[in-house]
């Protein structure tokens, strides 16, 4: 996994720090012309060919920060007129990612390379064990790419480990197949495939997967209140997690950047929570092999594209993300709904909510804190808005859902539970195995279990593809935003419209 402290992703919250900054100022048109001359100065040392070329791929960086994709830009049009149609915009653009071509390195195709430790030896395990006879040896081993299959044999026998992968990237990080080159060698995302884990776009070392911004949007709600209209903050758990700093000092810093109203989606957890343990009952009740959670969009989404056979397996209790909005348009039909959380699969969520509006990272919030001058640290700490228990803080990282909902069952013997940390490759293919246990298509293990626990990131939303904190430090700020609430389970519910139909 690519380390946090990195310089694609310093860039992207430069970028992200002076388009806010800027609409802040009111100078976002006249002002955003000159991000790339100001990032990439002349007496810079290029980091490609030449600064102008640095300063194109800024150009690029700038329009993806406005919200636009960099597959269709017309290169003719100026920053400015950009900037003017992202402020007139009425909401997001599908998708929710966008490849920066130019930033893209080209990497060829993935594939084996023996390298100078190969001892040409006599046993030859790599060769004896190539299934497709890809390997001579005479000096040194060689591998012939037209009858490769990068089946990885020869890399696994061998003693001297003189043979490596040079992986893409990208493709490498997808767990579902849906990044390939097109006939140019460049990288494209199918778009019938992706779940928008947000791997792609964490691992690429040149920033080429870039995710469109809605930063502008949501700042420009709150700078001119459209119609009146409240615009209230709705923050994950995980993001709780990023900053060092209690609740009330993260909602009051929250609101000093202009948000009407701030809610905690712990709540809607608790909510999803108790309507989950009360599904998985009747469930049982009625026969069922398993049930999982519902939580993780880019799951359900894996499931519905991927492991049909999981289809009827995966709770029809909606997201914690849905339960707060709704609470949100309970108390204010009109309000704007911003979602912050550490993922772009709650973006493609939001898509299918009308209650949600817009959806930001933890990246977008800390550079709007850091363009607006808001240091959390030095909040006021403030009361939390409301009351979440500790079971629906800890949704954030693995083992927390199943926790909360084992503590609102009536019979917690019904339960066998099982988690699949992570959907990578290993992931998805305990997906496949729990689809062909439900399908009748191989027979149901004594102990297999009833009630699992799905996450696409290892470590749960804590570790999200947007997240700016090591996840040992999130983990134990995590733990003091939990151990602040309530052990009690929190009773609470929304009107049936909230739910699933």
């Amino acid at each position: 996994m690519l380390n946090l402290n990195n310089k694609t992703a310093n860039i992207k919250h430069e970028v992200l720090v002076r388009i806010a900054r800027l609409q802040l100022e009111g100078k976002l048109e006249e002002g955003v012309h000159f991000i790339p001359r100001e990032m990439a100065p002349r007496d810079r040392q290029p980091m490609r060919c030449c600064i102008f070329h640095d300063r194109e791929i800024l150009r690029m960086r700038v329009l993806a920060r406005l919200g636009f994709s960099i597959e269709k830009i017309d290169e003719e049009r100026t920053l400015a007129s950009y900037a003017k149609e992202a402020l007139v915009r009425e909401k997001p653009t599908w998708p929710m990612l966008t490849v920066l071509h130019e930033a893209c390195n080209g990497c060829v195709r993935s594939h084996f390379m023996v390298t100078n430790a190969c001892q040409a030896c006599y046993a030859r395990p790599c060769m004896m064990n190539c299934p497709k006879k890809a390997i001579t040896v005479e000096r040194r081993a060689q591998i012939d790419e037209k009858l490769c299959v990068n089946c990885g044999r020869c890399l696994d026998n061998c003693p001297y480990h003189a043979i490596i992968k040079i992986p893409v990237p990208c493709e490498e990080a997808c767990p579902v197949g849906a990044i390939s080159k097109d006939e140019n060698g460049l990288e494209t995302i199918d778009y019938h495939k992706c779940i928008f884990c947000g791997n792609c776009m964490r691992e690429c070392p040149f920033g080429a997967m870039m995710d469109k911004s809605q930063l502008v949007d949501v700042i420009n709600k709150i700078l001119h209140k459209d119609k009146g209209r409240r615009v209230v903050a709705l923050y994950a758990p995980s993001i709780a997690s990023q900053f060092k700093a209690d609740a009330g000092q993260l909602e009051q810093a929250m609101l000093a950047l202009g948000f009407d109203k701030v809610y905690e989606v712990a709540r809607g957890a608790d909510i999803c929570a108790q309507k989950e343990a009360r599904e998985f009952e009747e469930r049982m009740a009625r026969g069922d092999k398993m049930m999982t959670t519902s939580c993780c969009s880019a799951y359900v989404r894996a499931v519905r594209i991927h492991v049909p056979e999981l289809k009827d397996c995966v709770s029809q209790t909606r997201s914690p993300m849905h339960y707060t909005a709704a609470l949100a348009r309970e108390e204010d039909r009109d309000c704007v709904t911003v979602f912050i959380g550490p993922c772009i699969a709650k973006r493609r969520e939001a898509f299918d909510d009308d209650d949600v509006d817009y959806v930001l990272s933890v990246e977008e919030l800390s550079a709007f804190l850091e363009a607006k001058g808001v240091d959390i640290g030095q909040m006021e700490a403030g009361p939390a808005g409301q009351t979440a228990s500790r079971y629906g803080r800890n949704f954030a990282q693995s083992g927390g859902v199943l926790e909360a909902v084992k503590s609102r069952l009536s019979d917690p013997s019904l339960l066998r539970e099982g988690r699949i940390n992570g959907l990578n490759k290993q992931g998805m293919n305990a997906l496949k195995r729990y689809g062909f246990i439900n399908s009748g298509k191989i027979p149901t293990p004594p102990d297999c279990p009833n009630l699992i626990e799905v996450m696409s990131c290892e470590g749960g939303c804590i570790a999200g593809p947007s997240v700016i904190t090591d996840i040992k430090a999130s983990a134990g700020q995590l733990k003091k935003y939990v151990d602040a609430a309530s052990a009690v389970p929190v009773a609470a519910d929304v009107p049936a419209a909230g739910d699933a139909s």
